[in-house]
């Protein structure tokens, strides 16, 4: 990009289309930061989308949405494995994945359809480093009077990350066919035997014995014929 190749892309024009919060986040999200990266527009439209997803979560058109209704285990789960996430790449000053962490715990909120204010107010403090002026804007939605840059930054509870099931890959010979998901402390051997009274365990055994039934707690459950 230079002067003499007429190509120079004047960030205030990129202001002016997508907003300041888009070209800061993009600006992060091309890259760690003591890598040198070709600076170019053509994914901008794509943080540009996550904003608005993440606006949709607060209002639908022109009508506020969020509720205080408690949020679910999986909205809580997403919320901490998220501000876990953003706090580790700030200290570590990786911000580019720290935009990628935003986009998927958007992405799961909106499938969840959560607009709760306990879930999203947090989301948007932990997002005011990265996109100010958005987070400005619906913090003060949200009924707030002070400036969310006054805001405790959220701290993570690890207790909503801890999995109370696990999904077990049920493999024959070393190749995984099918997974049952079984509670975490579930012992070797009851694992065991839910796995071989499983109809499709019946099914790929075809009538044979095992000769052996491995089990990794909390991965994998192989039988060997």
């Amino acid at each position: 990009m230079s002067k003499s190749m007429y190509n120079v892309v004047n960030p205030d024009d990129i202001v002016e289309k997508y907003g300041a919060d888009t070209l800061r986040l993009y600006e992060m999200f091309l890259g760690p930061l003591e890598q040198s990266k070709p600076w170019d527009t053509n994914g901008i439209d794509g943080v540009h989308r996550f904003l608005k997803r993440l606006w949709s979560l607060f209002y639908k058109g022109d009508t506020f949405v969020v509720t205080d209704e408690t949020p679910t285990h999986d909205e809580l789960k997403t919320l901490h494995k998220t501000i876990r996430k953003i706090t580790f790449d700030i200290e570590n000053f990786s911000y580019n994945t720290s935009v990628s962490a935003f986009m998927i715990c958007v992405n799961e909120l909106f499938t969840m359809k959560c607009s709760k204010k306990s879930i999203l107010e947090p989301l948007v403090i932990l997002l005011t480093p990265f996109a100010p002026h958005i987070a400005e804007e619906l913090y003060q939605a949200l009924g707030n009077k002070e400036t969310v840059c006054d805001a405790t930054f959220p701290i993570c509870n690890e207790s909503y990350l801890i999995e109370s099931t696990v999904k077990y890959p049920i493999s024959f010979n070393g190749k995984v066919r099918f997974t049952i998901e079984l509670p975490a402390d579930m012992c070797k051997e009851d694992v065991e035997k839910i796995a071989l009274s499983n109809e499709l365990t019946t099914k790929f055994l075809d009538g044979k014995s095992p000769k052996k039934i491995i089990v990794v707690p909390g991965k994998i459950v192989n039988i060997v014929l």
